[in-house]
């Protein structure tokens, strides 16, 4: 999507993606398990950092689950900024109850009705218990979106930089170009993606979806 500036006065949001886990990396369902960056997710959380340190960012926020966390300080790091990361639970990922450290090989066939009911995107399904509560799609959806409302109304104005899960990205873009909670997600979320949003009068617009570019290994005719 072609990258466009906030409106005079809007509210910036730059809506980021942790780095990669390894439970990423083998289709582990993480939820709210609190699961680490690999070697690979802290690589591309300083090459974010990197890309954004030249950027103005007047906040900067996170989940509180310790990949976004790790992701969060990367870019501060990067900027030797002196502001303090800001952290609100609300923006982490939706909770899978039972589902949350399987593969989804193994939801399917521990929970066959569940899991067919989460493959089609009914919304209001409730999750079979775990170690943490699950949540509807449709719950998980308001609390993200209103969390991120709140966010941009108390810095009318300025830059923030939101740091959270791919399920929090997913119902920014939802809200952002009012696609039904119900249809297929047939957008990519990839990991420490930079994500551009403007919030007027409380509702999202999407300025931008998917930068990567920074996460780019060189060519080996690129190097100095």
């Amino acid at each position: 999507m072609t990258l466009t500036t906030a409106p005079r006065g809007a509210t910036t949001i730059l809506l980021i993606r942790h780095g990669e886990t390894a439970w990423n990396a083998e289709r582990r369902l993480q939820g709210h398990l609190d699961i680490p960056l690999n070697a690979e997710g802290e690589r591309q959380a300083a090459l974010l950092g990197a890309a954004l340190a030249g950027e103005a960012i007047d906040h900067v926020l996170s989940s509180d689950l310790g990949r976004a966390r790790q992701t969060a300080e990367a870019i501060l790091r990067a900027r030797g900024a002196t502001m303090a990361l800001q952290v609100d639970p609300q923006l982490r990922e939706r909770c899978y109850g039972g589902f949350e450290g399987l593969l989804y090989s193994e939801i399917a066939a521990r929970y066959p009705l569940e899991f067919a009911a989460w493959q089609a995107r009914n919304i209001d399904a409730t999750l079979p218990p775990g170690n943490n509560q699950g949540e509807s799609f449709r719950a998980f959806f308001e609390r993200v979106t209103t969390a991120i409302a709140a966010h941009a109304a108390r810095h009318p104005g300025q830059t923030l930089a939101l740091v959270a899960h791919g399920g929090v990205l997913e119902c920014a873009y939802r809200a952002a170009l009012g696609l039904s909670l119900d249809t297929p997600r047939d957008f990519k979320v990839h990991n420490a993606s930079i994500n551009r949003f403007a919030v007027e009068q409380g509702k999202l617009r999407l300025l931008s979806w998917g930068e990567v570019d920074h996460l780019r290994q060189p060519a080996l005719d690129e190097l100095p």
